[in-house]
């Protein structure tokens, strides 16, 4: 353990990352668990420390990457600063060569594993949640979503076990990707989750775009206003109230600023004392 380290594993955790408990500085990508959860590997980060100490992390699922250096830049001298600029450079070109050919390789599978499936027709998640399948399938007992892209391309999968705990393939793409529930005519309402996404189709009959979380939300809806630029689109929110941030309702309103969306958000009965 040095001071270096020490400053980076602070800059994780101050960008709201768990931070792993060993810090390898030897410039290459190491994958960790962004919440703590051992069995979630949707973090990464790489460190320099040989002269001025640079390195970046971030976390795939969320798209989310920071940079991070030893020195400010104007502490730096001409060189320094050339240096410096010449590794981040070089550390984004390797994130960008790991990431796609980790994503080329789950998206492999993640066909595989979708052709083998079976078509569901009932499950205990769908059921206690009280919405049809919608296409979805079945591998031993968990339910298999899709990611697809705007072309239909499948990327990933996202699974569900019977009671409810999601996974994402490990390395599979989730930027841009979603579920498509219904054809889009009139409407097309983005939402996070399949049970959410399947009861607003079930309601009203227009087709909904299943984004998976709330980072996703304005990937999609910018890739389906790319494709739909006449279609009405509608970001239907998660009001996190109770979450620091509410980062359903900030999410929702990025993604309506940026492709000129409209918002729907829940109404929540008041509760008397």
């Amino acid at each position: 353990m040095n001071d270096l380290t020490d400053q980076f594993r602070l800059a994780i955790a101050a960008a709201g990352l768990t931070p792993p408990t060993e810090i390898i500085d030897d410039g290459a990508i190491h994958r960790f668990s962004t919440s703590g959860k051992l069995t979630h590997k949707n973090g990464w980060y790489m460190l320099h420390t040989d002269g001025i100490a640079a390195g970046a992390f971030g976390d795939w699922r969320e798209g989310f990457t920071q940079n991070w250096c030893s020195k400010t830049d104007t502490s730096m001298t001409e060189a320094e600063r050339f240096a410096n600029r010449e590794r981040v450079k070089a550390m984004q070109r390797q994130r960008e060569d790991d990431l796609a050919q980790r994503q080329q390789l789950a998206a492999v599978d993640a066909l595989k594993r979708w052709a083998a499936a079976t078509p569901c027709t009932q499950h205990d998640y769908p059921t206690r949640k009280g919405v049809q399948p919608h296409g979805t399938r079945i591998e031993g007992d968990k339910l298999l979503i899709p990611m697809r892209d705007t072309t239909g391309t499948v990327h990933s999968l996202q699974t569900i076990t019977p009671d409810g705990i999601k996974m994402f393939m490990s390395g599979g793409r989730v930027k841009g990707c979603y579920f498509g529930i219904g054809k889009p005519k009139g409407a097309l309402i983005v939402c996070e989750g399949f049970a959410t996404g399947a009861s607003i189709h079930e309601c009203t009959g227009h087709a909904v775009a299943v984004a998976f979380n709330a980072g996703n939300l304005e990937a999609v809806a910018v890739a389906l206003r790319s494709k739909y630029p006449a279609l009405k689109i509608i970001i239907a929110a998660d009001d996190d109230h109770q979450t620091p941030g509410n980062p359903g309702m900030t999410k929702a309103t990025a993604a309506v600023q940026a492709t000129g969306s409209a918002l729907a958000v829940p109404v929540f009965k008041a509760t008397t004392s």
